[in-house]
């Protein structure tokens, strides 16, 4: 059976990311460490075992997801910051853009943000899940350029029999009347504390568990920030989560601007309100008392 390509953690970024943009699949190998792994297995392992089913066919009638991560562990940035799937998130995706402003020909580059976080778990007597492209949520056309990178991460091993994540290697170049096949896909066997990267244009789904334990994963994703966030993370992660985290992070999770001009907060930066709790902006002339704004 054909396999995915696998890297390690010392692989240049070049050649990472030259495998994905060719491949649109790679696996990494070792993608977090062992106290990583188990802090993670604390962490989630619990609301997973206590996890409802999903309730439709596409998630999986047998699969237990659960979303929020970052307030419910705090080794979400040791997964987002694996230099890695950030540095080949950002070279893939933050690329600049042309445009005409008046008789100006200026160019933009857009940033990244995390867009969605959920862990998910496959247990015996799941079926296959309907291959699909992640970015197709956002409506995207195929081919064209790539507006998600997705992340899954092998909490327990991935084997053909207990669900492995099936890829179709190449098929992020497939135009959109191209219908994906099972007989086309190749199992993500991988250990677990391996990551399998994938670009938003690649046809995938989970694998049937023919086995009779569950296969565990958490999948994550950066999205073109000028793109809604699949998981609404302002919700999702309270504010004094947010505040413990870097600056970096805090950014990524949205707490950022967008070049050009996309989530600013009164023309403002709105990383401020995260940094200075007394931020007001200047809306108002020096001694001129503030009056409800007409409609």
């Amino acid at each position: 059976m054909a396999e995915l390509i696998h890297v390690t953690p010392d692989t240049p970024l070049d050649d990472v990311v030259e495998i994905l943009e060719r491949e649109g699949a790679v696996i990494i190998e070792n993608f977090v460490d062992a106290a990583v792994l188990k802090g993670l297995w604390d962490d989630l392992g619990p609301y997973l075992d206590r996890g409802r089913y999903s309730e439709t066919g596409y998630d999986g009638h047998l699969t237990r997801r659960v979303s929020s991560l970052f307030r419910r562990t705090a080794h979400m940035p040791a997964v987002f910051m694996q230099p890695q799937y950030l540095g080949a998130s950002r070279r893939i995706m933050e690329k600049p853009v042309h445009m005409w402003v008046g008789q100006a020909r200026i160019e933009m580059t857009p940033n990244i943000q995390i867009s969605a976080t959920q862990a998910i778990q496959i247990d015996p007597g799941q079926g296959k899940q309907p291959l699909h492209r992640d970015d197709s949520l956002h409506l995207r056309r195929h081919p064209g350029p790539t507006t998600r990178v997705q992340l899954m991460l092998a909490m327990s091993e991935f084997t053909a029999p207990n669900g492995a994540t099936l890829v179709i290697p190449g098929s992020h170049h497939w135009d959109d009347e191209r219908a994906p096949r099972y007989a086309e896909a190749i199992p993500a066997a991988m250990p677990a504390g391996s990551g399998l990267l994938w670009l938003g244009g690649v046809y995938h789904g989970g694998g049937a568990n023919t086995t009779d334990q569950p296969r565990t994963s958490l999948t994550v994703s950066y999205d073109l920030g000028n793109l809604r966030q699949e998981e609404n993370q302002y919700l999702a992660v309270p504010r004094e989560t947010v505040l413990g985290l870097p600056e970096e992070m805090q950014r990524l999770l949205g707490y950022d601007r967008c070049p050009p001009g996309v989530g600013w907060y009164e023309m403002q930066d709105p990383h401020r309100l995260l940094v200075d709790p007394d931020f007001e902006p200047a809306l108002f002339d020096q001694g001129q008392e503030k009056q409800p704004a007409l409609g």
